[in-house]
């Protein structure tokens, strides 16, 4: 008899409001051997905050810590080069608890394929290990919904951009969009905002940071800190409302 392969979930968790975690996720989560997630050494998983409800005592949890977040170093550091040595390792990890027969669900922040690192794991391991994608709300129609902002009308487009793209490619995507989600922001976000001053858009743009989570914060784009500006933070510019 062949031993049993584990299958590795990989379930969207949401903005970090916990009952906006699907039904699916959490039947997923109780039903695996393993939890992981991945988290910063110097602060807590928001993943594992939002399903901590749903943690078995037995649960074998998994964090896996980032060698480097937004932090800037000094050369010859290479972000990507250290970032793809950490994907090759932890999802080793992985593949060791999949070969043992434990199933592993793995806890992605918002949606597992809309900028969320599970796809890095996804592209390592789903060629040899069944693998189920969950879907999760995203940051993005989060924020709208919190900020009271109807995104896109009828025939308009919707344009979702980082905000770590220059600032001339962030003026000639804003200059055709019809809406827009900026996201990334933290350290851009003052390159940001003066695109957006610059076209005239920044009474239209809506700022939120930690859409759903208990710190949520709302403010005026013009009132932002651009000094303290976290990850977990975005802008939405809506289409304009045509009345109809």
């Amino acid at each position: 008899m062949m031993a049993r392969i584990g299958k590795l979930f990989g379930v969207g968790v949401g903005p970090g409001d916990p009952e906006l975690v699907t039904m699916k996720t959490v039947r997923l989560i109780r039903e695996a051997h393993v939890v992981a997630y991945l988290a910063a050494r110097q602060r807590p998983s928001n993943a594992r905050r939002a399903i901590e409800s749903y943690l078995r005592p037995d649960h074998i949890e998994l964090p896996m810590f980032y060698p480097v977040t937004t932090e800037k170093l000094p050369p010859p550091f290479s972000y990507e080069d250290a970032l793809t040595k950490f994907y090759d390792e932890s999802a080793a990890t992985l593949a060791e608890h999949l070969d043992a027969g434990r199933d592993v669900a793995m806890l992605c922040e918002g949606d597992p394929f809309f900028y969320g690192s599970f796809m890095y794991y996804y592209h390592r391991l789903a060629e040899r290990y069944e693998t189920i994608v969950v879907p999760g709300v995203c940051a993005m129609v989060a924020s709208a919904a919190v900020l009271g902002a109807p995104l896109v009308h009828q025939t308009q487009t919707l344009s979702v951009l980082s905000g770590v793209l220059s600032a001339d490619e962030l003026t000639q995507r804003l200059k055709v969009a019809d809406a827009v989600a900026i996201m990334k922001l933290g350290s851009n976000f003052k390159k940001v905002r003066d695109v957006l001053d610059a076209l005239g858009l920044s009474d239209r743009a809506l700022y939120v940071e930690r859409a759903t989570m208990e710190a949520q914060k709302i403010l005026p784009i013009a009132e932002v800190d651009d000094a303290t500006v976290p990850y977990f933070s975005m802008i939405l510019v809506p289409g304009l409302w045509n009345g109809r």
